[in-house]
């Protein structure tokens, strides 16, 4: 469980985003199944030489079809390999690289930029603080959900980043129902139970407006998610704003603890990784130690 890395290697942060059209999901799986860790990191074994995969280590876990703009990664490369990463880079201008600090950074940035697919892209390489870990690290994500109720239909050319609603939503009674599930709660019945694993959150934001161009777009912040939480309040959200329940039936959907069947788990493709958050440097170590806690009601 120690975040210490070990003596002769470099614990390295990505900083990148993708469309998730084309994955299935984040995470490894079986053969046949393209994920954007498996694209990651064999990009990473061709770019330096490496006999096998470095692996990867990720802020979020996003599902299959899932997009994410701001996500963040950690991969530990032994020194050499990190610094042969730089060897010959010389001094280059700031410009050059989005984000890259440093030579070896920026070398490794431009080589993944000519090997990876072009649904996967990843913006900054730096060598990460002591302590940092991608996942355990974190104190809040940020997804956002986009949702379209033209009668109409959703923008051709937005249609892969946005959900049709057939009916008109009503963005007032919408936040009214969000501000009931603000807080820290047991958010089983917005949640797909694993094993072992709790369902106690604190959702720090949850709020929709309408943009200029009559999409609707959630804002969801919180310092973890459980499997399905942001798709299964949205889904709940628009089961309110289209009049099918009033406002405060999601307070007590919430306080049952368990899964509803009028809670409509939404599809993935209206879903963004839009932000990950981290403490300062000096907070690390315990940031860690907290997330990795089984939390309880009540300060546990």
């Amino acid at each position: 469980m120690s975040d210490e890395v070990a003596a002769g290697f470099v614990r390295v942060r990505l900083d990148l985003s993708y469309d998730g059209s084309g994955f299935s999901g984040w995470a490894r799986q079986r053969e046949g199944q393209r994920t954007v860790q498996e694209e990651l990191e064999t990009a990473l074994r061709v770019v330096l030489r490496a006999p096998a995969p470095y692996e990867l280590t990720v802020a979020g876990r996003t599902d299959a079809g899932v997009h994410a703009r701001g996500q963040v990664a950690h991969v530990d490369l032994p020194a050499e390999v990190w610094a042969g990463a730089g060897a010959g880079a010389g001094a280059r201008g700031s410009g050059e690289a989005r984000g890259a600090q440093g030579s070896a950074g920026e070398q490794l940035l431009r080589r993944l930029a000519g090997r990876l697919p072009h649904d996967v892209r990843v913006w900054r390489v730096t060598a990460a603080p002591p302590h940092f870990n991608a996942r355990f690290s974190a104190i809040w994500r940020r997804y956002a959900y986009r949702v379209g109720d033209d009668p109409g239909g959703v923008d051709p050319l937005l249609r892969g980043h946005v959900l049709w609603h057939n009916r008109p939503l009503d963005v007032d009674a919408m936040n009214a129902a969000a501000e009931r599930l603000l807080g820290e709660h047991d958010f089983a019945a917005f949640c797909k139970r694993r094993e072992g694993a709790t369902t106690i959150r604190r959702l720090l934001e949850l709020h929709w407006e309408r943009r200029a161009d009559g999409v609707l777009e959630a804002t969801v912040t919180a310092d973890a998610f459980c499997h399905n939480m942001v798709r299964a309040l949205v889904g709940a959200m628009l089961f309110v704003g289209d009049g099918h329940r009033e406002p405060e039936w999601a307070g007590r959907v919430l306080g049952a603890a368990v899964r509803d069947s009028a809670v409509q788990v939404v599809r993935p493709h209206g879903l963004t990784l839009e932000e990950v958050g981290y403490p300062a440097e000096a907070e690390l170590a315990d940031r860690n130690r907290a997330s990795r806690r089984v939390r309880t009601l009540g300060g546990g």
